[in-house]
């Protein structure tokens, strides 16, 4: 009875919180639309004394309506996780697309990519998502590598953006409909981002293996997510191949880089607190005469390392962030 009782309490204040997310951005919009209408109006019929009477009486209103939509934020744990990855995924993609015109000089260049890595940064802490990067000393800038991170939500894009003025030479693999999305996909291109086919294998791999040379050829850092998609729970999804495969061809480094788990952000109950996180470049794995047939064994040595080093973090990341979490 216990349990059902808090089931229901958590669903109806779930409920709860997204009507008032939906009132208070309805408000805010039919508010925008009605001091346009009115403005108009006044336009056609009023002096110009009037006007500025009317206005000065909208714009109290409007004000008033921009109030109540953030008081609505600030008490609403749902209404504020919304607005902030709103807030977020709205100012990346003006981080990316904004200095394109620069990026034109010099395309496919991994370094088209720090500006909006620095702003991403710095909007991450404006956010509350600030962190600390260890081990940067494992970083070998003089050859190439497979860069493997574990992934927990959208925020990971502030993982990247820390990581990439300090790798070098980078590139991420990203399926190929992100190029279509204009002017973002242009961006991406613009700072180097490989573009694979996932449903032609074929072709994804003949990319991935040209990438693979440059790794040789030019001591380019490839970077993957190996799990293939969002974890966020206290072990590491299972990893993917395709990664490992590359490490193995191009007889490459594999450089772990391990996110600590992010206890302020909970996508379930909508929460998007502030929290300090780490992250840790570990020492590289060398894949020097290694085979196919020792890919298995590979991804399961790598998977306990990152594993390990993951329940170490999260931890850690706990007493930082002065939190008690009850499994």
């Amino acid at each position: 009875m216990c349990a059902a009782g808090r089931v229901i309490a958590a669903d109806s204040s779930s409920s709860c919180s997204s009507i008032s997310v939906v009132v208070a951005f309805a408000s805010f919009g039919f508010g925008l639309l009605g001091f346009r209408n009115r403005l108009h109006r006044v336009e056609e019929t009023m002096s110009s004394e009037e006007i500025v009477d009317k206005m000065t009486t909208s714009n109290g209103e409007l004000l008033g309506l921009a109030f109540m939509a953030f008081f609505i934020i600030t008490l609403s744990s749902t209404a504020r996780y919304y607005f902030k990855f709103f807030c977020f995924i709205a100012f990346s993609v003006v981080c990316a697309v904004g200095p394109v015109p620069l990026m034109l000089f010099r395309p496919r260049d991994y370094r088209n990519a720090l500006i909006p890595a620095y702003l991403c940064i710095g909007f991450g802490k404006m956010l509350g998502a600030s962190f600390t990067v260890r081990g940067k000393e494992n970083i070998n800038r003089n050859h190439g590598g497979i860069v493997l991170m574990n992934h927990q939500s959208a925020l990971d894009l502030i993982v990247l953006a820390e990581l990439w003025p300090i790798m070098g030479r980078s590139t991420v693999v990203a399926k190929k409909e992100v190029l279509y999305m204009f002017p973002f996909g242009l961006a991406c291109w613009l700072w180097g981002t490989l573009f694979i086919d996932r449903q032609n294998r074929d072709s994804a791999k003949s990319v991935i293996n040209k990438e693979a040379k440059a790794i040789n050829e030019k001591q380019a850092k490839l970077l993957f997510f190996p799990e293939g998609t969002r974890g966020n729970g206290d072990k590491l999804l299972p990893f993917k191949k395709g990664c490992f495969h590359v490490a193995v061809e191009s007889q490459a480094f594999i450089q772990p880089v391990v996110i600590s788990k992010y206890h302020f952000l909970k996508s379930k109950a909508k929460i998007f607190n502030r929290g300090q996180n780490i992250i840790k470049i570990l020492p590289e794995v060398s894949c020097a005469g290694l085979s196919k047939d020792d890919i298995p064994a590979l991804m399961e040595r790598v998977q306990k390392m990152m594993q390990r080093e993951y329940e170490q973090l999260s931890e850690e990341s706990l007493s930082i962030n002065n939190i008690s979490e009850v499994h």
